[in-house]
């Protein structure tokens, strides 16, 4: 049995151009567009962000407490998220690292400008010491991004180099002024941020509390003439025995 080219073969239906098809009808793919579809696509962004803020949550956390070497894995664990979903997020580990503490030293820099920018150099270094034993006892991420060997990509340290420039500048005026002791060096700062790291208490604001009898006695003690000033409240603290 002969078909004749052109013909359609014994049993199939060719459609007319147009056939079957309602005037300006969606192509396929469009669904999206619906707002049923549109509701769902919000609703994967919104579960993107959740998941995206829990990473970053859990890795302020782990890098405060343990360092920077906190394997990605575990950070993923620990955010109940998939390694895939982290990397999504975060490329590299650098990335991870620029995100976690970009707000920490965003901060930290206004603390150190705002100090900078007080007519009194004295009042400007005590301001700031203040301002930063208070937010580091509530944020233990806080002097991290300030104190930590960051790997050289991290995209803030050429901020944290100016908010370190801004800092000894700072600290030469009090000096200059007479108010700050002349043997005062920037490590005594990260000493007691350091200590202040360590203190424990029942709640954050008891921690907060102790911070400023902590933060004041540590100024007592960089003054060139220190002068004896009433310290605030003692907090009740727990004491091994």
């Amino acid at each position: 049995m002969t078909t004749e080219v052109g013909t359609p073969a014994a049993g199939r239906e060719v459609d007319a151009p147009g056939a079957g098809r309602e005037p300006h009808a969606p192509d396929a793919g469009r669904e999206a567009h619906t707002p049923a579809a549109g509701r769902a696509v919000g609703a994967l962004r919104s579960d993107a962000r959740d998941n995206r803020e829990r990473i970053l949550v859990v890795a302020r956390l782990a890098f405060a407490a343990e360092g920077l070497d906190v394997p990605i894995r575990e950070i993923a664990r620990r955010a109940e998220v998939g390694v895939a979903t982290l990397y999504r997020h975060f490329p590299t580990k650098e990335a991870l690292h620029v995100a976690a503490f970009a707000e920490q030293m965003t901060l930290c820099s206004r603390i150190v400008q705002d100090g900078l920018d007080a007519a009194d150099p004295w009042q400007g270094f005590r301001q700031l010491i203040e301002r930063m034993m208070e937010q580091h006892a509530l944020d233990r991420g806080f002097a991290r991004a300030f104190t930590s060997r960051l790997p050289p990509a991290a995209g803030f340290a050429a901020e944290r180099d100016r908010t370190l420039r801004s800092l000894l500048e700072l600290i030469q005026r009090a000096k200059s002024a007479g108010a700050l002791r002349e043997d005062f060096v920037l490590e005594d700062l990260a000493l007691a941020l350091m200590a202040n790291e360590g203190i424990r208490a029942a709640s954050p604001e008891q921690r907060v509390a102790a911070s400023r009898r902590f933060a004041a006695l540590m100024l007592q003690s960089f003054q060139a003439n220190p002068v004896a000033s009433p310290l605030p409240p003692a907090v009740r603290l727990p004491v091994s025995r």
